[in-house]
């Protein structure tokens, strides 16, 4: 099935729909500190911190904490936010007008692997480019994993939208950048998209 058959397509957010460069926040974390901060976190790894911040387990304060225990440097709330924050670009207005087609035709949902600091800090984003506050008009539910206590790409979290939509997995599509997200969405029988390089959403629903 070609993308454009599925009823049903879950969309992530960060290097789907908005724009990121995880490069810039290692790169700013290792300036500022003298540290690789590459060896904590990465696309693809990431160490059990990051992991609990995203799943909600700890706050942002507890965070940012961890971050200055982890780098060994007194660094204030600003800089650790301004360093974590360095990776979120922009959201084209061609892929805000593609999902908002889209929900007309389709049942669409977002799920994204994302924190309280960074979720304050692209829906600022958002509304310095667009004038909107958030997302969730753009889907019939939005899904962000600290809120939701669960992340990509761990089969339940899945398991937990396709059956509180009443969603079939083989006529539903998954988009996401991180090859284990699309893995573990496979795993529970979805179908899944693979967003890599120079892909964008806007050519594969054209």
């Amino acid at each position: 099935m070609r993308p454009t058959d599925f009823p049903n397509i879950i969309f992530d957010l960060g290097g789907v729909i908005l724009n990121l460069d995880i490069s810039r926040t290692i790169r700013a974390f290792s300036e500022i500190s003298g540290k690789n901060f590459a060896q904590w976190h990465s696309q693809h790894e990431q160490k059990a911190l990051f992991d609990a911040f995203e799943a909600g387990q700890i706050s942002s304060e507890e965070f940012r904490h961890a971050i200055r225990a982890e780098l060994e440097c007194p660094l204030t709330d600003e800089a650790i936010d301004n360093c974590w924050n360095a990776m979120l670009l922009d959201l084209p207005l061609e892929r805000l007008q593609l999902l908002e087609r889209l929900k007309l035709q389709k049942r669409t949902f977002l799920l994204s692997n994302t924190n309280a600091i960074h979720k304050t800090a692209f829906e600022q984003i958002i509304e310095n480019q667009h004038g909107i506050s958030s997302l969730s008009h753009l889907f019939e539910r939005d899904y962000y994993s600290h809120l939701l206590g669960m992340r990509k790409p761990h089969p339940e979290v899945f398991h937990y939208i396709l059956q509180t939509h009443g969603l079939q997995p083989e006529e539903t599509l998954f988009i996401d950048d991180s090859i284990q997200h699309i893995e573990g969405a496979k795993q529970v029988g979805l179908h899944a998209l693979h967003i890599a390089g120079d892909t964008d959403i806007i050519r594969i629903f054209d």
